[in-house]
Formats: structure tokens, sequence, C-alpha cells
């Protein structure tokens, strides 16, 4: 198949997204094989790949209409039309290895991976910020001699910060860009994270977490966009699987991390840490992460004035002109800043309101547990240093990281599978699969084993069982929650 023509200022990219690429995507999951038919980015359909009869098979095979598969051949043609240099959106957009493209579908399924491995280090950063803490609060409380009530704040406010702040950087990206969000919120999650590192006092302390907690809250509102940006919707459940690893396995193991170096090296070596891991995720983003954004449509030409029109605005006084203008800048002010508060009317809906309660039980629980870990197992009768309490946190991220690989696959399955047993298919035989169909046997499972794995572990700490007792409490939770 022929290669797309390249153009010299597109020559950094790698070769194998800028020629024609096998996918399969479009195929149905369930063929065993009749015809291929190839696709391109535009929806329209091509000639039949060479040997393969047109309409061939059986049409009782399955209940699409006029369905086109094959097993011969799995190769399509996707055109994939580069963005000049000159034209890529975002900071320093020239800088990133993977340029920007028309249609991000049509990266190949290498690039789309690498793009959802630096979302998901991306991700990790955020609860990191707050769990590389526990270990150490008993130790910061010392220091300040403040009560642990008061150290905890520090986690409190960086956790409130990240369920706040993603209103506008949700907002700001859809103008600004994800590249752009992205570039701005991790340079000021690093110096955020060096002044807490060399904060004097309690209250210093508190209010750079804050301000790191918003800064990292970025990835949480615009991280998943990115991955809905690049993967088609039956794509995406796997897609999704992989970048929520970050966020879930972050817990798991910033708590060792935290342990060991701050029973090393002091509280602020958490701090360090925090600052270094976001500057390799800001180098990641400088030099690979393209814009994958979809580019707005031109605006329809204006009308032509008419002389009378002209007339009247050659007229227009100067104090008319400063109202015009203080107009738009109080208009950009309520885009900014109130406007993406009009999300929250969303809660009106009942099926929008009672997904956010149980999604906001779930992530409160998490970070719940994660201090309790701490508070109880440093106490009598465990009294573990703070090394060992932090590898407590592993069963909770193991249960995340299973859970997440097998659940978005399990996902996928059931999606596929209420979409076949409707017959939902559209003209080009893909499989139509809708929001609701996510909500099947999986959630039951979730939804009763994650209620009996808090109950279970918090029966087994008040009786001080033998530490093996919690860590399996811990796994239920982790694994159940990553599927909630």
């Amino acid at each position: 198949m022929a290669a797309t023509p390249r153009d010299p200022e597109k020559d950094s990219f790698p070769p194998e997204d800028a020629r024609s690429r096998g996918d399969d995507q479009s195929q149905s999951s369930d063929s065993d094989g009749d015809e291929i038919t190839e696709i391109d980015r535009d929806g329209n359909r091509s000639r039949p790949s060479p040997g393969v009869e047109p309409g061939g098979g059986d049409p009782s095979a399955g209940d699409a209409p006029a369905r086109t598969r094959s097993r011969a051949s799995s190769t399509r043609s996707r055109a994939l039309s580069i963005v000049a240099r000159s034209k890529r959106r975002g900071l320093f957009a020239q800088l990133a290895a993977i340029p920007e493209v028309d249609n991000p579908y049509n990266y190949t399924n290498k690039t789309k991976w690498t793009i959802t491995l630096i979302i998901a280090l991306a991700a990790a950063v955020s609860p990191m910020g707050s769990s590389i803490f526990y270990p150490a609060l008993p130790e910061m409380a010392k220091e300040f001699g403040v009560s642990t009530t008061i150290t905890n704040l520090s986690v409190a406010v960086y956790m409130l910060a990240m369920a706040i702040f993603p209103l506008w950087w949700s907002s700001f990206s859809e103008t600004l860009g994800r590249r752009t969000i992205y570039l701005l919120s991790f340079t000021l999650f690093v110096v955020f994270s060096i002044l807490s590192a060399v904060s004097v006092n309690i209250s210093m302390l508190i209010v750079m977490r804050l301000l790191g907690g918003g800064a990292s809250a970025s990835v949480q509102a615009v991280g998943a966009g990115t991955i809905a940006d690049i993967w088609e919707p039956r794509e995406r459940g796997r897609a999704m699987s992989i970048f929520y690893l970050g966020p879930l396995t972050g817990p798991l193991l910033a708590p060792i991390i935290g342990g060991a170096l701050s029973q090393r090296f002091g509280w602020q070596s958490t701090m360090w840490a925090l600052a270094i891991y976001g500057g390799l995720v800001l180098f990641m983003i400088l030099f690979c992460l393209p814009e994958t954004l979809a580019r707005p449509r031109p605006p329809a030409p204006p009308r032509a004035a008419s002389e009378g029109e002209k007339a009247a605005l050659s007229r227009t006084k100067t104090t008319e002109s400063v109202k015009v203008h203080s107009k738009k800048a109080a208009t950009l002010l309520k885009k900014s800043l109130v406007d993406p508060l009009s999300v929250l009317l969303y809660l009106r809906f009942p099926p929008v309101s009672i997904t956010v309660f149980f999604a906001a039980i779930t992530f409160g629980a998490l970070f719940v547990v994660n201090i309790s870990v701490q508070a109880t197992l440093s106490e009598a009768p465990y009294g573990f240093s703070e090394l060992i309490v932090g590898l407590f946190y592993f069963p909770a991220g193991l249960g995340y990281f299973i859970a997440s690989l097998l659940g978005g696959r399990w996902l996928d399955v059931i999606m596929a599978r209420e979409a076949k047993k409707a017959g939902r298919y559209d003209a080009n035989g893909k499989l139509i699969l809708l929001p609701e169909d996510r909500m099947r046997e999986n959630i039951w499972v979730a939804a009763t084993v994650y209620p009996a794995s808090l109950i279970y572990y918090g029966w087994v700490v008040e009786k001080g069982l033998f530490w093996f007792v919690p860590c399996i409490g811990l796994f239920t939770f982790g694994a159940s929650s990553m599927l909630v």
C-alpha cells in the first residue's frame, strides 16, 4: 500500500504513523469472516480487498445489515493528515516528538498507547501528593509543635482543591487546549511543591498544599478528555483502565516511598520527591504530548456592511467604544470564573446526582481509609514504624492494579455483548455502544463487595487481629473501588 506523502516540516514524526496502517477497529469482534471493506477516516467506504468477493458471506451469520468483515486480512488504509509545525497548537508545540494530526483517531496504536501512558503517569501525581504525606504526619506535628489534627489539614485542603479546581481546568482546556493546560498546571505544581518543602510554619505549608492540590487536579479534568480524543468508544474501556492505573496505583507506591524518605531524611523529602516527579512528567509532556483537542470549525465569513452601516460606525463615540470594551471584559471574566460553575446545575438530574454521590463516597472513603491505615497501624497493638506502615498500602494498590487490568476488558465485553443482543449496528457494521450498557452485573458485584470490605476492615482493626487479616480487607476494598 502506498505511503502517505510527507511534508518536510513533519519529518520528525515516527514513520509508522505516516504510513497507511493496519487497523481492525471497525470490524465486528464477533465476526468469523466474510469480506472486508476499507473505510477511510471520514467514514467513506472503499472497494473490498482483492480476493474477497463483495457480498460474500452468509447473511444469516449476524444481526447487522450488510456488515463487512474478514479474517483473511486485517489491513485498512487510514489517511493520517499531519498538521504543519507552524500551525500546531499549544505552548511550545513544535517541541513535541509526536505531531498533531487532524484526526487523532488515526494515530497508530503504538502512538495511542504512548500518549495514554504519559497521561496515566501524569494522573498519578495528584493522589501521590496526598498519600506520600501520610507516614510523615506524626513527625511533622512534632516539628511544628501542633496537633495531628492540624497537620491533617494539609491533607484535607489538598483534597479539597483536587475536588474544586477541575471545574476551571476543564473549562479552560476547551479554549486553551489540553497541552497548554498540562504545561501550565504542572509548572505550578512543581513550584508549589518546592515551596511546601521549604515551609517555615504550618500555615505556609497548608497554603502551599492547597495551591499544589489545585495545580495537580488538571489531569482529573482533562486526562479522560485526552483519552476520548484518541480512542474510539468501543476501544475506550481498555484505555481508560490503563489511564486509571495512574491515580489508583499512586496511593500504592507513594506511602511506601513517603515512609522510607521521611524515616531517613525527614518529611521535607516527600515534597522534594513530588517536585522531582512532577518535573519528569512536565518534561515528558513538553517533548512528547501533542494537542489532541478537536479543531473548532472556522466561523462563517462576516456579512459585508452597507454604506449606511459604515457611516453609522464611523460616528461611534469614544465613550461608546469604551463601554463596548468594558462589556467584553466583563463577559470574559464571567466566562472564565463563573461559567465553569454552571456544570453544577446538572446535579438537579437524578441520574447525574446519584452517580456523583456514589463516586464521591467511593473516593472519599479511599482517602479516609488511607489515613486510617497510618493512624491505626502505627499505634498499639500494632505499633509499626513509618516504613512498615507505608508497606500496608500495598494490598489496596494491588487490588487497584488487578481490577484495573481486568475491569476494563470486562467492561468492553459487557458493552459489546449488550449491543449485539440489541442488534445495534451503524451503516458501516460497527456496534453502537450506549453508556447505560456499562451498568450490568459488574456494578452489582462492585456495589456489594465494596461496602462489605469496608465493614470487614473496620471490624478486624478494631479487634486488633493479626496484621495479615486487615490486608485482606484492604485488597478487596481496592479491587471493588476500582470496579465502582
